[in-house]
């Protein structure tokens, strides 16, 4: 079996997630869930709906914190 490529991308963003984070790569990417076909390893869709979700909620979270932190420095 080989990993797709969307696999790959995610395994590639868990470890930015986890430089950023500092946490452990280990425990990002021992919750990935997949699925095989084809000869493919794909993320599970339910696990990409719901990773997709957290990464939008980091990010809006930062965006907040960064705007916040911007009113201070003013």
């Amino acid at each position: 079996m080989k990993l797709s490529d969307e696999v790959i991308a995610h395994i590639a963003k868990q470890l930015q997630i986890a430089i950023l984070t500092g946490t452990d790569i280990v425990d990002n990417l021992r919750i990935i869930d997949l699925h095989e076909s084809a000869g493919k390893v794909y993320l599970h869709p339910d696990y990409a709906a719901n990773a997709a979700q957290i990464e939008k909620n980091m990010i809006e979270t930062a965006s907040i914190l960064s705007g916040e932190q911007d009113k201070k420095d003013e």
